[in-house]
Protein backbone atom coordinates (compact mmCIF):
# COMPACT_ATOMS: atom_id res chain seq x y z
CA UNK A 1 0.00 0.00 0.00
CA UNK A 2 1.60 3.05 -1.53
CA UNK A 3 0.28 5.26 1.51
CA UNK A 4 1.63 2.50 4.17
CA UNK A 5 4.91 1.36 2.98
CA UNK A 6 5.56 3.79 0.50
CA UNK A 7 5.72 1.77 -2.58
CA UNK A 8 3.49 -0.46 -4.72
CA UNK A 9 4.87 -3.75 -7.04
CA UNK A 10 2.21 -4.51 -9.24
CA UNK A 11 1.48 -8.07 -10.74
CA UNK A 12 2.23 -8.35 -13.97
CA UNK A 13 -0.14 -7.28 -16.83
CA UNK A 14 0.28 -8.00 -19.98
CA UNK A 15 -0.04 -3.91 -21.44
CA UNK A 16 2.70 -3.21 -19.11
CA UNK A 17 4.53 -6.03 -20.99
CA UNK A 18 4.01 -4.70 -24.32
CA UNK A 19 5.21 -1.34 -23.03
CA UNK A 20 8.51 -3.00 -21.62
CA UNK A 21 9.57 -5.09 -24.46
CA UNK A 22 9.14 -2.09 -27.00
CA UNK A 23 11.14 -0.23 -24.14
CA UNK A 24 13.47 -2.70 -24.05
CA UNK A 25 14.00 -2.47 -27.94
CA UNK A 26 14.17 0.83 -28.27
CA UNK A 27 16.73 1.02 -24.94
CA UNK A 28 19.26 -1.07 -26.47
CA UNK A 29 19.30 0.45 -29.31
CA UNK A 30 20.16 3.56 -27.17
CA UNK A 31 22.68 2.10 -25.73
CA UNK A 32 24.34 0.89 -28.35
CA UNK A 33 24.98 4.92 -29.26
CA UNK A 34 27.06 5.07 -26.27
CA UNK A 35 26.47 7.93 -23.77
CA UNK A 36 27.61 8.75 -19.96
CA UNK A 37 28.54 5.83 -17.88
CA UNK A 38 29.78 6.29 -14.02
CA UNK A 39 31.09 3.94 -11.33
CA UNK A 40 33.77 2.58 -13.52
CA UNK A 41 31.53 2.19 -16.70
CA UNK A 42 28.91 0.09 -14.46
CA UNK A 43 25.94 2.28 -14.18
CA UNK A 44 24.27 3.98 -17.46
CA UNK A 45 22.74 6.88 -16.61
CA UNK A 46 20.23 7.84 -18.95
CA UNK A 47 18.56 10.50 -17.83
CA UNK A 48 15.65 11.57 -20.45
CA UNK A 49 17.27 8.87 -22.39
CA UNK A 50 14.26 6.90 -23.47
CA UNK A 51 12.57 8.65 -26.82
CA UNK A 52 9.13 8.19 -25.75
CA UNK A 53 6.27 10.11 -26.99
CA UNK A 54 4.63 12.87 -24.99
CA UNK A 55 2.05 10.47 -23.98
CA UNK A 56 4.65 7.90 -22.56
CA UNK A 57 4.69 5.01 -25.17
CA UNK A 58 7.01 3.84 -27.20
CA UNK A 59 7.18 3.00 -30.59
CA UNK A 60 3.13 3.38 -30.60
CA UNK A 61 3.17 0.92 -27.24
CA UNK A 62 0.25 3.35 -24.97
CA UNK A 63 1.80 3.40 -21.59
CA UNK A 64 -0.96 1.10 -19.83
CA UNK A 65 -1.51 -0.31 -15.90
CA UNK A 66 -2.99 -0.56 -13.14
CA UNK A 67 -0.73 1.91 -11.54
CA UNK A 68 -2.51 4.62 -13.28
CA UNK A 69 -5.47 4.21 -10.32
CA UNK A 70 -2.76 5.79 -7.94
CA UNK A 71 -1.00 8.44 -9.35
CA UNK A 72 -2.23 11.94 -10.83
CA UNK A 73 -1.13 11.74 -14.50
CA UNK A 74 1.17 14.29 -16.26
CA UNK A 75 -0.90 16.17 -19.03
CA UNK A 76 2.48 15.69 -20.52
CA UNK A 77 5.05 12.37 -19.86
CA UNK A 78 9.25 13.51 -20.05
CA UNK A 79 11.31 11.58 -21.74
CA UNK A 80 11.89 8.37 -19.50
CA UNK A 81 15.37 7.64 -17.47
CA UNK A 82 17.03 3.98 -19.29
CA UNK A 83 19.20 3.65 -16.43
CA UNK A 84 21.62 0.11 -16.79
CA UNK A 85 23.30 -1.18 -14.25
CA UNK A 86 26.48 -3.69 -15.05
CA UNK A 87 28.20 -6.57 -13.39
CA UNK A 88 30.99 -4.90 -11.14
CA UNK A 89 28.40 -1.61 -9.84
CA UNK A 90 29.53 0.31 -8.34
CA UNK A 91 32.97 0.50 -9.15
CA UNK A 92 34.76 3.84 -7.85
CA UNK A 93 34.86 6.64 -10.23
CA UNK A 94 38.23 8.46 -9.86
CA UNK A 95 36.79 11.63 -8.68
CA UNK A 96 34.28 9.83 -6.67
CA UNK A 97 35.35 10.46 -2.67
CA UNK A 98 36.28 7.05 -0.65
CA UNK A 99 33.65 8.15 1.79
CA UNK A 100 30.84 8.53 -1.18
CA UNK A 101 31.92 5.21 -2.56
CA UNK A 102 31.79 3.43 0.72
CA UNK A 103 28.23 4.95 0.97
CA UNK A 104 27.06 3.81 -2.33
CA UNK A 105 28.22 0.35 -1.75
CA UNK A 106 27.34 -0.10 2.07
CA UNK A 107 23.90 2.13 1.85
CA UNK A 108 22.85 1.23 -1.60
CA UNK A 109 23.14 5.23 -2.37
CA UNK A 110 19.85 5.98 -0.26
CA UNK A 111 18.73 9.03 -1.26
CA UNK A 112 15.09 10.94 -1.52
CA UNK A 113 14.92 12.34 -5.60
CA UNK A 114 14.72 15.77 -6.60
CA UNK A 115 17.25 17.15 -3.73
CA UNK A 116 20.24 17.86 -5.78
CA UNK A 117 23.85 18.28 -4.40
CA UNK A 118 25.07 21.31 -5.22
CA UNK A 119 28.98 22.88 -5.01
CA UNK A 120 31.75 21.47 -3.37
CA UNK A 121 29.99 20.32 -0.43
CA UNK A 122 27.14 18.81 -2.16
CA UNK A 123 24.18 20.57 -0.47
CA UNK A 124 20.58 19.54 -1.09
CA UNK A 125 18.10 21.38 -2.24
CA UNK A 126 15.46 20.57 -3.29
CA UNK A 127 15.49 21.61 -7.44
CA UNK A 128 13.03 18.81 -8.79
CA UNK A 129 9.85 18.02 -7.31
CA UNK A 130 8.32 14.43 -8.28
CA UNK A 131 4.89 14.19 -8.35
CA UNK A 132 5.75 10.18 -7.80
CA UNK A 133 8.40 7.53 -9.23
CA UNK A 134 7.12 4.43 -11.11
CA UNK A 135 9.42 1.74 -12.05
CA UNK A 136 9.51 -0.07 -15.57
CA UNK A 137 11.62 -3.30 -15.33
CA UNK A 138 12.76 -3.72 -19.14
CA UNK A 139 14.45 -7.52 -18.01
CA UNK A 140 14.41 -10.60 -16.15
CA UNK A 141 17.64 -9.51 -14.62
CA UNK A 142 17.46 -9.55 -10.70
CA UNK A 143 21.30 -8.52 -9.76
CA UNK A 144 21.32 -4.54 -8.43
CA UNK A 145 17.84 -4.80 -7.17
CA UNK A 146 16.23 -1.37 -6.34
CA UNK A 147 15.98 -0.99 -2.63
CA UNK A 148 13.86 0.78 -0.69
CA UNK A 149 13.42 1.18 2.86
CA UNK A 150 9.81 0.67 4.10
CA UNK A 151 7.73 3.48 5.43
CA UNK A 152 10.82 5.83 5.31
CA UNK A 153 8.38 8.51 3.13
CA UNK A 154 6.79 9.36 6.38
CA UNK A 155 9.79 9.83 8.68
CA UNK A 156 10.99 12.34 5.55
CA UNK A 157 7.37 14.19 4.98
CA UNK A 158 7.41 15.36 8.51
CA UNK A 159 11.24 16.27 8.76
CA UNK A 160 10.17 18.40 5.38
CA UNK A 161 7.56 19.86 6.65
CA UNK A 162 9.42 21.40 9.55
CA UNK A 163 12.23 22.33 7.26
CA UNK A 164 10.01 23.67 4.64
CA UNK A 165 7.89 25.52 7.02
CA UNK A 166 6.80 29.03 6.96
CA UNK A 167 8.49 29.15 3.33
CA UNK A 168 6.62 29.54 0.05
CA UNK A 169 6.70 27.13 -2.04
CA UNK A 170 8.41 28.62 -5.06
CA UNK A 171 11.21 29.39 -2.05
CA UNK A 172 11.85 26.19 -1.47
CA UNK A 173 14.70 25.54 -3.76
CA UNK A 174 16.75 28.38 -2.15
CA UNK A 175 16.32 26.16 1.20
CA UNK A 176 19.56 24.35 2.09
CA UNK A 177 18.36 21.16 3.78
CA UNK A 178 21.25 18.95 4.15
CA UNK A 179 21.62 18.71 8.22
CA UNK A 180 17.51 17.98 7.89
CA UNK A 181 18.04 15.88 5.05
CA UNK A 182 21.00 13.84 6.11
CA UNK A 183 19.03 13.54 10.25
CA UNK A 184 16.38 11.90 8.96
CA UNK A 185 17.98 9.81 6.78
CA UNK A 186 20.11 8.65 9.50
CA UNK A 187 17.09 7.92 11.23
CA UNK A 188 15.19 5.91 8.51
CA UNK A 189 18.99 3.56 8.36
CA UNK A 190 18.03 2.71 12.06
CA UNK A 191 14.15 2.27 12.63
CA UNK A 192 12.88 0.90 8.40
CA UNK A 193 13.21 -2.29 6.77
CA UNK A 194 15.79 -2.14 3.97
CA UNK A 195 14.00 -4.39 1.60
CA UNK A 196 15.31 -5.24 -2.19
CA UNK A 197 12.75 -4.66 -4.84
CA UNK A 198 12.67 -7.22 -7.82
CA UNK A 199 10.07 -7.43 -10.56
CA UNK A 200 10.05 -8.80 -14.07
CA UNK A 201 8.75 -6.75 -17.52
CA UNK A 202 5.06 -6.47 -17.37
CA UNK A 203 5.51 -5.59 -13.81
CA UNK A 204 4.98 -1.68 -12.51
CA UNK A 205 7.07 -0.23 -9.24
CA UNK A 206 5.54 2.67 -7.89
CA UNK A 207 7.63 4.99 -5.38
CA UNK A 208 6.13 7.55 -3.02
CA UNK A 209 7.97 10.89 -3.71
CA UNK A 210 9.80 11.09 -0.47
CA UNK A 211 10.72 7.36 -0.31
CA UNK A 212 14.12 6.55 0.22
CA UNK A 213 15.27 4.40 -2.26
CA UNK A 214 18.34 3.09 -4.04
CA UNK A 215 20.67 0.37 -5.90
CA UNK A 216 22.25 -2.53 -4.14
CA UNK A 217 25.65 -3.91 -5.87
CA UNK A 218 25.34 -5.90 -8.38
CA UNK A 219 25.36 -9.64 -6.98
CA UNK A 220 28.71 -11.54 -8.67
CA UNK A 221 26.48 -14.68 -8.22
CA UNK A 222 23.34 -13.25 -10.72
CA UNK A 223 23.18 -14.62 -14.42
CA UNK A 224 23.16 -11.64 -16.89
CA UNK A 225 25.07 -9.16 -18.89
CA UNK A 226 23.45 -6.49 -17.51
CA UNK A 227 19.82 -5.20 -15.68
CA UNK A 228 17.79 -2.37 -17.35
CA UNK A 229 15.20 -0.30 -15.86
CA UNK A 230 12.90 2.95 -17.04
CA UNK A 231 11.84 5.23 -14.86
CA UNK A 232 9.40 8.02 -14.78
CA UNK A 233 9.18 10.80 -12.10
CA UNK A 234 6.90 14.21 -13.63
CA UNK A 235 7.37 17.17 -12.39
CA UNK A 236 5.07 19.16 -9.98
CA UNK A 237 4.54 22.66 -8.18
CA UNK A 238 6.99 22.33 -4.94
CA UNK A 239 3.72 23.01 -2.72
CA UNK A 240 2.06 19.82 -4.12
CA UNK A 241 5.46 18.02 -3.44
CA UNK A 242 5.19 19.09 -0.08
Amino acid sequence: MLSQDGFIVFRHDPGVAAWAEAARRVGEAVLAQGGERRHGGTWFVGVDALPNAPDGSVAGVPLLGAWRDHVRLPITWHPAQLSVVFPGYPLQDADESDAAHRFRRNRDAAHVDGLLPEGPQKRRHLREPHGFILGLPLDDVDASPLVVWQGSHEIMRKAFHGAYAGLAPQDFGDLDVTEVYQQARGKVFDTCERVEVTAAPGQAILLHRHLVHGVAPWDQDAPGDMRMIAYFRPLVDAGDWL
